[in-house]
Parts: C-alpha cells; structure tokens; sequence
C-alpha cells in the first residue's frame, strides 16, 4: 500500500488526503487503472477458473477505457450463492488458494467472503483517515466479529492507520458504554444508529465519553437527526459504502464548508452506473445499479452488480480529491434490503412461510426513521379462523432463526396483501446511505 502523506494532521479539524493518487489528474488515475485492469484480466483468463470461459474471447490489452470494459459480462452479487454452491467454497472466483488465504467469512445467502494475508486488504484505511482517524488514535470497533467481515474490514483498516482496536463488536451495551468510559477512545465505528444507543447507555449509568470526538458508519442509514445528534455530543460522523464482497467502494470527506455532498470512489475499485436489468452505462446523474470491478488480484470481481442503486454526482469534491462521487446508496434493484448491517433476501422471506404451512401470503415491512431499523412480518392465514395465542411468536421466531434479526409479526386479512409477488417492503426514507460495509 502506498505510505499515506498526512499533511498538517495532528490538531487538523480537515485531514488532507490519505495520499498523493487521490488527487492525482483524472486522465491520469483512468490510464493506470486501466493499465492494471488489463493486467488483472489477463491473469483471471489465464488461472481464475470462473473467467477461464466467460474471457476466452475477450483480449485484455484492448479493454482501454470504458467502453471496453461495458462490453465485458456482468457478475450478480445475486447469483453468488448459486455460484458458489456449484463449486465451493468461491465459486471458482479466486485467484488465491483457499488454503492461503488469512480469513473466510460468511455471509447471509450464505455468500462466502475471502480474505487474503495484504495490509488493509479491505482498504478501510483511506475511509477512516478521510474521517480524521490517526495514528495512535484508540478506535472501538463495533462492527460484527461474527462470521460477517465487517468487524475485520474495520479493525485492518485501522491498524494500517497504526491505531489500536477495542473489537467490541455488538451488543453489550452496558460494556460498552464501561469501556468508552475507561478506555477513552477517540472514534467510534460501527452501525449508524448503535452509537446513539451506546452514548444513552452513557448518560444513564453516569459515565463520560468525552474522549469520543470521531465517528466512522457504514451498514445502514445515517439519517441527518442522527448525525445531528452525534455533532451535538461533540462527535464528527462521516459514512462509507462498500460490500462484503468488494470492501470500500467510496466514503465521506470533510472540506472547509463540513462534510461534502456524495461520497468519493475509493482509489482501488472502478465504478460505473448502469440501467437495472442491463449492464448498459447511464448519463451522469441519472440513478441506476452501481457495478464495482476490483483490482484485486486475490477475488478479481470485474463488473459485479451489486444490486445497489446510486448516482454519479457530476462535479469534483471540494475537498480536493479528484476521483468520481456518487451520491450514496439510493435503495435495492431487486427486493433485496439491508437492517441493521446485514441483507434480508426475498428467498428468506419465503423460507418463513415455508416453514409455516398455515401462512397464505407474507410481506416484510422494514421501518424506521432517526432510530433503530423495525421489522414487521405481515402474514395472512390460509385459515383466518386458525389463528392461536402462540402463532405469532412462533412466526417470529423462525424469523430471528432464518435472518439473524428480531422482527415481530402481524396476522392480518388476506385481502390486506396485494397479490403482486413482492416479499419485502422497504418502507425507509432515505437521503444518502452509507450501505454493505461488511455485509
């Protein structure tokens, strides 16, 4: 990794850039990502096996730009599980051996997630340091240590920054709340709305979390009441967007004027914009589904479809970096949602009711605004004279069993879900959204 230039730092409210290719020419940073692009295609043709076919007739040295790399397939985050389940444990999408590799995790889906033995392997750092993260700073990491691969994303992140780690993961809120009073960490990552939950946690035990000055989200909405909030505890909170799968995609900056609109490619990934249900490039600004190719020479995902909606903000970050902005996550091309850090799948949904013979229709709404996601099971009877006391809660909790998540459910009349074949209902409301780090 390129040692970082950390110009006027320590006492510095605006960190400068984390180094010299993010603010490097446009034309520049485009000729050599496309030179490494072609150098990673030649390679996957050669020894990926998932590529060995679908690039056999494609000639690396002649994807130069754009276009070239518009005409090459899509890879779906959808199609993962199915993928990997016909040829564990990658899909053979690797270009590292299993056997090498430092972790594997596992997603919801399950999607498994390589993790191979480089320094900041997920590329977190850059996110943190544009956070005002620094050396020596102690971080409490309440990202997920379980199975997901948020909880090392974060903490790699961090130690490339040369910062020592509390991994506190989730939940226990009251040990959480001790150890930001008898630690004094400087920043805080984790899941937007746990922060809030922790500093209550604070005020009711009568404990100080004044060393908190730093906020770094991702997994979730960050609504503007909620970040609102944290600058009123004296908390700077800025937000990136990644995946399981890929690791940081873009991230917040802050420039004189406060945190800047949309969010900065990371340096290590290229993105495009195209129509959902297509791999065709849309005009800047128009929204559509944010595809991802890596320059990652141990999972090289070239073109892969997150199923995440965003927009290409047509206009340099005042910042000063120079890379493209996009404005966040703008919602799911399919019906698959996140809550709470991790993906719920309409194939989930359905499980529930599988498992539940009773059940004619089922619906999951998710809400919620300046606080915690909610997640309502809408479920109609076949029999509506069935019901019983305990059908709800034994309904609720095969849900908790299938998604990891609690959510509560709600019989209503048949006639109360529209027969349209849709499964979830992602009732939010959303600004910007900071969505997949680590899930």
């Amino acid at each position: 990794m390129t040692t970082p230039t950390r110009p006027g730092e320590q006492g510095s409210d605006i960190p400068g850039p984390f180094d010299a290719r993010e603010t490097r020419d446009p034309a520049e940073r485009e000729a050599a990502q496309f030179a490494a692009l072609a150098s990673l295609l030649d390679r996957a043709k050669q020894s990926v096996p998932a590529y060995v076919d679908t690039l056999a007739d494609i000639d690396p040295a002649a994807v130069t730009d754009r276009e070239g790399l518009a005409a090459l397939p899509l890879v779906r985050k959808s199609d993962l599980p199915e993928r990997q389940s016909r040829h564990p444990p990658f899909g053979g999408m690797t270009g590292t051996a299993t056997s090498a590799l430092a972790r594997i995790f596992a997603s919801p889906g399950p999607i498994y997630d390589p993790e191979a033995h480089r320094t900041d392997y997920w590329r977190t750092a850059r996110a943190l340091h544009a956070t005002g993260i620094r050396p020596g700073d102690i971080v409490q990491n309440c990202f997920s240590y379980h199975f997901t691969p948020a909880g090392s994303m974060f903490e790699t992140g961090a130690h490339a920054l040369g910062c020592a780690v509390i991994p506190a993961g989730v939940g226990n809120t009251e040990l959480q709340a001790r150890a930001l009073n008898d630690l004094g960490p400087r920043a805080y990552v984790g899941t937007p709305d746990f922060l809030k939950t922790i500093l209550e946690k604070v005020d009711e035990l009568g404990l100080d979390a004044s060393s908190l000055t730093r906020a770094h989200v991702s997994g979730g909405p960050l609504f503007p009441a909620l970040r609102s909030f944290y600058q009123g505890r004296g908390v700077t909170c800025l937000q990136s967007y990644g995946t399981a799968d890929i690791g940081l995609i873009a991230y917040e900056t802050l420039g004189p004027d406060g945190i800047n609109p949309g969010l900065v490619v990371d340096e290590d990934v290229i993105v495009e914009i195209v129509r959902p249900g297509t791999g065709d490039p849309v005009p800047a600004g128009e929204v559509g589904e944010l595809v991802v190719t890596t320059l990652n020479p141990d999972y090289p995902l070239i073109r892969f479809a997150t199923g995440d909606m965003s927009a290409v903000l047509d206009a340099p970050s005042p910042c000063g970096r120079t890379n493209m902005r996009i404005k966040g996550w703008m919602g799911r091309a399919d019906q698959t949602t996140k809550v709470k850090g991790l993906f719920v799948h309409p194939s989930q949904v359905a499980q529930v009711q599988r498992r539940h013979p009773e059940l004619a229709r089922v619906r999951l709404v998710v809400s919620g605004g300046s606080g915690p996601d909610v997640m309502t099971l809408k479920a109609a009877l076949k029999d509506a004279g069935a019901q019983d006391t305990a059908l709800a809660g034994n309904i609720a909790a095969t849900l908790q069993s299938v998604t990891n998540l609690r959510g509560t459910v709600e019989i209503v009349p048949l006639d109360a879900l529209p027969n349209d074949g849709k499964m979830i209902d992602d009732a939010r409301s959303y600004g910007a959204r900071s969505d997949d780090a680590g899930s």
